[in-house]
């Protein structure tokens, strides 16, 4: 514990959304007199968005900092002792401690105590065991440092031929990325469509729309190695069937919890390796520890099990929770609905509730009804083409998901869903809401709208 007895000692492991939102948050209730703050980060760099960073790396966002929405220094003006570049590599949970290392200076490290803990330690790339991968020219794009170092291979690289593996929502705003720094690019991904997070049928929309834009994609492939020059860089992306040349390439693949750590420690974790906590994001089974982020699961609200989201949104709002908590307060975190929106080009993608595999787990009876609409009158100038998968619960006819591909104006539309799912509603009571509505915004029934008086008619006749 801290040696100062009449205040208290908070550490923070990781300095990013949930890590840094906590210790702010902290700050605001509990001045330094009550209150120390001890922040440990691997990185250079605190409080960024990592969700822009396709933008900043495709040149919609033309400068790093742009990204950045408080410094190090910005921290440590308000008496938040932060540490750059410091890795904690062991919790002692009976000491209440933690080890930590100077990865620039002192590499024997030092423990620290703590009288309350913060782990947010994030997510890792999924980084396959495979020949080459540890290549230059091979980038996983995770963390600010990640996006620089492939900004830095783009502008050195002469060839223009690059080769994205995985198709999921880093994978297709990575392709993005890459089509507007003037690269020919080429997704591999193992699935039978992009966007596993959407059912097959709306991915082959995905996949027809990235094709038309002069994307090569290669589903169903498994990549085996990365085939390299004589110069050690990578020159090709192999499968069992096929060479595709590669300049550079980018994983996209996914992430999974960084526990490595809370594992280590004998923390709980859930079944996709996230910790589990309580809905005061209190680590399950331990006063003193908090956990938010993407280094855990959250409850998903429609079929009642825990469920690994890394998402800046859920990260930002857990810190906030941790830091009311932390100082004195009370706040709770009630769950997801797993509401997430993505864009490839002009191609928006948005997906909230269950699709049809997890349906199923969950053990849920459904109907599903698909259909298309235009995002403005049909008359009005501009109006794009959308479609519209819904997926109801049988006889009660709750709705249990929704997944939207189209043009300008398809994505945000999932918000809608998403408050009906979080609300419990039926698709029936969907059909009443007032939505707005003029020719530029929307037709007279609104897409979401029409599916759901088609859902309506699908219970009614199951």
């Amino acid at each position: 514990m801290s040696t100062d007895t009449a205040r208290e000692r908070l550490v923070i492991i990781g300095g990013d959304a949930t890590g840094m939102s906590a210790a702010s948050q902290a700050r605001r209730l509990k001045g330094p007199d009550d209150l120390e703050i001890v922040a440990f980060e691997r990185g250079r760099f605190t409080s960024y968005s990592a969700c822009g960073i396709p933008y900043w790396v495709g040149g919609q966002v033309a400068e790093r900092d742009e990204l950045i929405a408080r410094t190090p220094e910005e921290h440590r003006a308000r008496d938040i002792d932060l540490r750059t570049r410091t890795e904690v590599t062991e919790i002692d949970v009976a000491g209440r401690r933690v080890h930590a290392r100077d990865l620039d200076g002192d590499k024997a490290g030092y423990w620290t105590s703590y009288d309350k803990l913060v782990i947010a330690t994030g997510a890792r790339p999924v980084r396959p065991d495979l020949p080459g991968i540890d290549a230059p020219g091979v980038h996983g794009v995770q963390t600010l440092g990640d996006g620089q170092a492939l900004l830095d291979t783009l502008r050195a690289t002469e060839g223009r031929h690059a080769v994205v593996v995985g198709a999921g929502y880093i994978g297709v705003e990575m392709a993005e990325a890459l089509i507007h720094r003037g690269y020919e690019v080429t997704v591999v991904n193992r699935g039978a469509e992009p966007m596993s997070t959407l059912d097959a049928d709306m991915g082959r929309l995905v996949h027809e729309a990235m094709s038309g834009m002069g994307i090569t994609m290669v589903d169903d492939a498994e990549v085996t190695k990365i085939l390299t020059g004589d110069d050690g860089r990578a020159r090709a992306v192999a499968t069992d069937d096929a060479e595709y040349p590669a300049d550079v390439v980018v994983l996209g693949i996914g992430v999974r919890p960084e526990t490595t750590l809370a594992r280590e420690a004998g923390l709980p974790l859930g079944a996709s390796g996230g910790l589990l906590t309580d809905r005061s994001m209190r680590v399950r089974g331990y006063d003193d520890i908090w956990s938010g982020g993407d280094c855990v699961e959250v409850l998903d609200l429609v079929s009642g099990s825990e469920r690994h989201i890394a998402l800046g949104t859920h990260a930002n709002k857990h810190g906030q929770i941790i830091g009311s908590n932390v100082g004195g307060d009370y706040a709770t975190f009630p769950g997801v609905v797993g509401t997430a929106v993505s864009k490839v080009c002009d191609l928006e993608i948005a997906r909230t509730g269950l699709r049809e595999k997890d349906a199923r787990r969950a053990g849920l009876q459904f109907v599903t009804v698909t259909i298309e609409s235009t995002s403005r009158a049909g008359y009005y100038p501009g109006a794009a083409l959308m479609t519209v998968k819904m997926l109801a619960e049988r006889r009660t006819g709750r709705l249990l998901g929704v997944q939207i591909v189209g043009r300008e104006g398809a994505a945000k539309r999932v918000d809608v869903a998403a408050v009906a799912l979080t609300a419990g509603m039926t698709v029936d009571q969907m059909t009443a809401l007032d939505l707005g509505y003029a020719p530029p915004f929307s037709p007279v029934w609104d897409p979401v709208l029409v599916a759901a008086r088609k859902a309506v008619a699908a219970v009614r006749a199951g």
